[in-house]
């Protein structure tokens, strides 16, 4: 039992590792080549083309099955457990106007426009474990929640994660997310217990309102402060917050059974309440998230492949109606949102596809619902299938979205006086004020410093492999502006990586209907990615680290401003 075991995980890990590599180095999400390798060793394809040696390796004893559920079952606990961490509600609070509406209208439009139609939907298509009523809100939530991690993703790859755009997004998703598992985790306890008990709702909506404010409250102050303890008593890192954040995740999953909510919303919670501390390391973050989704993560999206005959179930219509009518609510909700803000209209269309993937989300909603016969083997799987897809297209549609808008030349922004090769600066604080002295004219460079670090504390412009561009919207100026420094000593900016900073990139742009802020840190993200550029930059002499830079800016440049 012990050997067929190790045989399963060692299949599942490393053939999803695999695919999800590969298909990372095409652009395309990881979880979609993990899913891939669970149908192909499924019955879908294992199955049913050599039935016995399937059996053999992945055999119906229900004791074994379960061995390999729990471990799945640990994969997505603490995959909500680091989407937890990766959320910042400290950014989402300060952003609340125009994050909240984008977020509300990102919520409300897509449940109504994908609730009436389900409502519709033939009655085989409903579980036997929920009437009509719940499981058109089930798919509405399905539908609703967009696939946060992935739309970060994109956003990293297009070099545009640190970008005031993005900022929005990530935030206005954050709430999302956050009501989305509140309003889901709310329907699932009703239909776990087998019928809607209106006397139930309001107790268990209101434990789940007082927990989460809780957490987010107090909560959160002591899990900051246990974090600074083990910074302060210097115990071993990362392996004493990893092993608190766990423990954290297990007590807030348990409460949340005991209150009648699903565990995977008490872990997305104690998530948060960690990665809202100040003593806790972009390095340690990345550790944690490192070891969830190589080890962990994989797992449970491959098993997904285990339980079901894709071929048999596929429902084409189906699929298209939840592909379809997902993207569209959530593409729409965001344009509305987006367009009752004050950000520029110029990244409205890139903002509403980057709301558009169902993804991680969808998929583990609906798991649930399968779980607990809320939906039928047709409708899992193409939820599975929508889910992908919207995730594999968003990619390109982004891409497109953002050569739609204009484009801006860095080099055209850097002069002598813009440019410093050697910073005497010790800390981000003095970088920056040092940087914004050298912004030009007509700009206070205390006024200036003030609003960068503003900019900076909403979300860390570090990306990692020694770069930060260090950024803000300024009122006074008509044109970008683009200022750079080389700290030969290295700079702790407390970037993902936990290397030091060596190339500072303080980059200015108007406010208003200006998208030059995307085009510029899209290119400089484009060269500052290759490592011989860094190389040559950082032995270049004093006198021509300036000349080097804007060669190299204008060579990114040239392919996307053709693009």
């Amino acid at each position: 039992m012990i050997l067929i075991f190790l045989v399963q995980v060692s299949l599942l890990l490393g053939l999803s590792r695999i695919a999800g590599l590969l298909l990372r180095k095409i652009g395309q999400p990881a979880i979609s080549g993990e899913i891939l390798v669970g149908i192909l060793l499924g019955p879908t394809l294992f199955g049913r083309l050599l039935p016995g040696l399937h059996a053999a390796v992945f055999p119906h004893d229900a004791m074994q099955q379960n061995m390999l559920e729990t471990v799945a079952w640990l994969g997505i606990l603490f995959f909500l457990l680091d989407a937890g961490l990766d959320t910042n509600l400290t950014a989402a609070l300060r952003q609340r106007r125009d994050a909240l509406t984008i977020s509300l209208m990102d919520l409300i439009l897509p449940m109504g426009i994908a609730f009436i139609p389900t409502w519709f939907l033939p009655e085989s298509y409903i579980g036997a474990g929920s009437g009509r009523l719940i499981f058109s809100l089930f798919i509405a939530t399905i539908m609703t929640i967009s696939a946060l991690p992935v739309t970060a993703r994109i956003l990293q790859d297009l070099g545009i994660y640190r970008s005031d755009a993005s900022l929005l997004t990530m935030c206005a998703l954050t709430i999302n997310d956050i009501a989305g598992w509140l309003v889901f985790a709310v329907i699932l306890s009703f239909a776990t217990g087998g019928s809607m008990n209106l006397m139930q709702i309001p107790v268990i909506i209101a434990a789940t309102a007082a927990f989460t404010l809780f957490c987010f409250t107090l909560g959160r102050k002591w899990t900051d402060h246990a974090l600074n303890g083990i910074n302060r008593f210097q115990l071993p890192q990362p392996g004493s917050s990893l092993t608190l954040i766990f423990i954290l995740g297990m007590a807030a999953g348990a409460v949340t059974l005991a209150i009648g909510i699903h565990a995977l919303f008490g872990f997305f919670i104690a998530g948060i309440m960690a990665g809202e501390s100040r003593h806790l390391s972009e390095n340690t973050r990345q550790t944690i998230s490192q070891m969830v989704k190589a080890l962990l993560v994989p797992l449970f999206f491959a098993s997904i492949g285990l339980k079901i005959d894709f071929l048999k179930e596929l429902d084409l219509p189906l699929t298209a109606f939840m592909l379809v009518v997902g993207v569209v609510g959530r593409f729409a909700g965001a344009w509305i949102g987006t367009s009752l803000t004050r950000h520029p209209k110029s990244n409205r269309h890139l903002i509403s596809a980057a709301h558009t993937p169902g993804g991680e989300m969808q998929i583990v909603i609906g798991i649930l619902a399968m779980e607990y016969a809320v939906i039928t083997p047709p409708v899992f799987v193409a939820i599975i299938v929508s889910a992908v897809l919207s995730s594999v297209l968003v990619g390109p549609w982004m891409k497109l979205a953002l050569k739609r808008g204009r484009t801006s030349r860095p080099a055209a922004s850097l002069s002598p006086e813009n440019i410093l090769s050697a910073l005497p600066a010790r800390t981000r604080d003095e970088a920056i004020l040092a940087l914004c002295g050298h912004a030009g004219a007509g700009l206070d460079p205390q006024e200036t410093s003030a609003a960068v670090l503003n900019r900076e504390e909403l979300m860390g412009t570090a990306l990692g492999y020694g770069v930060a561009v260090p950024h803000a919207r300024m009122e006074q100026i008509a044109t970008p502006r683009l200022a750079f420094a080389r700290s030969t000593g290295g700079i702790d900016w407390n970037a993902p990586d936990g290397l030091p900073v060596h190339f500072i990139f303080l980059l200015l742009t108007p406010s208003g209907e200006d998208n030059s802020q995307l085009d510029m840190l899209r290119t400089i993200a484009k060269t500052m990615n290759d490592p011989r550029n860094r190389e040559l930059l950082l032995e270049a002499p004093d006198s021509t680290v300036g000349n080097q830079l804007i060669k190299l800016l204008d060579a990114a440049w040239q392919p996307q401003a053709a693009a």
